[in-house]
């Protein structure tokens, strides 16, 4: 089993991250042969600062080897250490087809109502998508809700590309997708209905991977709640938004099921149950913001790491582009 996936280096980390994908890619490290990608090509889709984007790319890989990823286990790279990735794209897009991109709800939702201005980047962000888990004969991709049509995308041009170009042979593997377990859907402290967002211009709305204990202890005890108490099952938490972000989020770190958390805290008050949650939440995020301020203005240590996974990147995923260059007729 080989597993490739993808983050956007857009700088602080938040719990929502960490729960909902950095924790299980820890843990996949372990368990299958895993790749893990800084998408900066990716950030060129969107309107971006140049010098941010070098900032926010060494700031997130020191997030992530903060929070347990081990370059000696996994492989750890940006997307601009390895021109495979920008290469197969392009070799991709003649199989791709416009009406395939034109379902993609992220392009709708992002372009907006100015389709017209938008890039080509956008638009065809999906592809690089398909490129950056076939490149590597990737046999598994974590995926989210909002993940799954790239990955069926990304099928559907293997599928397309082998059929009509593979004389026989199978030039890229299918990924399959690993949708991880009951995992939290970590929504914002200030709003149940909203995802926990580095984008939401207040601070309060998330806890940050470099918050210290007194921030973290501030911002779940001003977390928004009702003024029920904590019932004692799952079912009772039903058109409870903030509450159940709580509860969830409190359940995720303990690593186990929302009715056994409940089974512990219900009937209690919020004024009980908060400053478990603050205590848990600090517990589990104080070894890795320490990790993270001593790594993350060591920029040689970065680089050497970023460095040594795009050498390995480099060498996995060159089988697949000479095939793909052959596939294709292309004299080289």
């Amino acid at each position: 089993m080989r597993v490739v996936s993808g983050i956007q280096p857009t700088g602080n980390l938040h719990l929502g991250n960490y729960l909902g994908a950095i924790r299980n890619w820890v843990k996949m490290q372990e368990e299958m042969e895993s790749l893990y990608f800084l998408a900066d090509l990716h950030a060129l889709s969107m309107p971006h600062n140049p010098a941010e984007l070098t900032a926010n790319t060494r700031e997130m890989a020191a997030a992530l080897i903060a929070c347990g990823l081990d370059i000696n286990k996994a492989i750890l790279f940006n997307q601009a250490q390895v021109p495979a990735h920008a290469e197969l794209q392009w070799l991709l897009n003649g199989t791709a087809r416009m009406g395939w991109l034109n379902r993609m709800t992220q392009f709708k939702d992002k372009s907006g109502k100015n389709r017209e201005g938008a890039s080509i980047a956008l638009f065809t962000y999906p592809v690089l998508q398909a490129a950056d888990v076939l490149l590597y004969q990737a046999t598994h991709v974590p995926v989210g809700e909002d993940q799954k049509q790239h990955l069926e995308l990304a099928r559907d041009i293997a599928q397309k590309f082998n059929n009509d170009y593979g004389n026989g042979t199978e030039i890229f593997t299918l990924p399959d997708p690993i949708i991880p377990k009951a995992t939290a859907r970590i929504m914002s402290l200030r709003d149940g209905s909203a995802k926990m967002s580095k984008s939401d211009p207040s601070d309060m709305s998330r806890i940050n991977l470099s918050d210290d204990a007194d921030t973290i202890l501030s911002k779940v005890k001003k977390a928004k709640t009702d003024p029920e108490p904590l019932p004692s099952e799952a079912a009772g938490l039903e058109g409870r938004p903030e509450a159940q972000n709580l509860v969830g989020i409190y359940a995720a770190f303990a690593e186990e099921s929302v009715d056994a958390t409940l089974g512990r805290f219900g009937g209690q008050g919020f004024g009980a149950f908060k400053p478990a949650l603050a205590e848990l939440v600090i517990e589990n995020f104080r070894p890795i913001s320490e990790r993270f301020t001593a790594l993350k203005d060591d920029h040689e240590q970065i680089d050497a790491a970023l460095a040594k996974g795009a050498a390995k990147a480099r060498e996995l995923a060159a089988p697949t582009l000479k095939a793909s260059y052959a596939a294709l007729g292309l004299l080289r």
